[in-house]
């Protein structure tokens, strides 16, 4: 039983970190209609800061966690700023070549600036477990869960409750209607773009605490991510956080019946399933036109 409850922590803590990713694409992709493939590597960006304060600075999980929110969310709106904003307007394909291009870059700068080779967050970062009758757990994974909860209560509450999160739900619910409110576009995008990339940021942290940091960290969580966010039906906040944490029980589940092997399959297969049966994903009944 122990066994399998730890199977399931670790499925949760994994998915939580997919759910965090996955919020980011749903608020970029809720106000421009645009899957910014680019924020898989925002997270790994996020993830070489948490290294550099705990390594450099000994600074614990979650200042670490705090100081890669700040830094990627600066880097977030830079991206927004020069990379998506002089294409506004185009069709698909040019915000997609520069989301490939502002991929590259951010992973060869990394691969520039700390080699190719992978780092590892310092011991006793990771190191604490939590003990629970006969299951011991990862102290860092229960983390991930909490910050999971904390974050997607604390982005609902600023998307509801304040100015700012209201402008980016009426971007996202209707451009026309908002500019004719008085809503400048531009700035509901900015701030979608610098929360999302705050969240990559911490999620970087986490995924990093957990695995190991290296300039290609992101491609694979990144991808599970986006599995998640259409799992869990695009542009839905919760949805994305169900599509996360369901991705990694499965992949957790799958592992420990199959064998390691499957759990990157599963996510896939999983994925292909819902585009064939309920392409809208677990919060929408048609296909995707959610909102944030």
């Amino acid at each position: 039983m122990g066994g399998w409850a730890e199977q399931l922590i670790n499925g949760l803590a994994v998915g939580a970190v997919y759910a965090l990713i996955a919020l980011g694409y749903t608020l970029v992709f809720g106000v421009l209609r645009l899957f910014n493939f680019a924020h898989c590597d925002v997270m790994m960006a996020g993830a070489y800061i948490g290294w550099l304060c705990a390594e450099r600075l000994r600074l614990g999980l979650l200042p670490a966690a705090v100081a890669a929110a700040g830094v990627c969310a600066l880097l977030g709106l830079v991206v927004e700023r020069f990379g998506y904003r002089p294409l506004y307007g185009a069709s698909g394909m040019p915000l997609m070549v520069v989301a490939l291009g502002i991929s590259l870059l951010l992973q060869y700068t990394a691969m520039l600036l700390f080699g190719a080779g992978a780092r590892v967050y310092p011991f006793g970062y990771t190191g604490g477990v939590v003990r629970i009758g006969s299951v011991t757990l990862p102290a860092s994974k229960l983390t991930a869960l909490l910050l999971c909860v904390a974050l997607t209560a604390g982005l609902e509450l600023v998307l509801k409750y304040t100015r700012a999160g209201r402008a980016v739900r009426a971007v996202a619910d209707d451009k026309t209607a908002a500019r004719l409110c008085g809503i400048y576009e531009n700035r509901a995008v900015s701030l979608a773009f610098v929360l999302g990339s705050a969240l990559a940021g911490i999620s970087g942290v986490v995924y990093g605490s957990m695995y190991l940091v290296s300039p290609l960290m992101g491609l694979t969580p990144g991808l599970k991510a986006f599995a998640a966010s259409v799992i869990g039906g695009i542009g839905s906040i919760p949805g994305a956080v169900l599509g996360g944490l369901a991705l990694g029980l499965a992949e957790a589940l799958a592992g420990a019946a199959f064998g390691t092997a499957t759990k990157d399959m599963v996510s896939f297969v999983l994925l292909i399933a819902f585009l064939l049966l309920r392409p809208g994903g677990i919060m929408n009944s048609k296909s995707g036109t959610g909102r944030v």
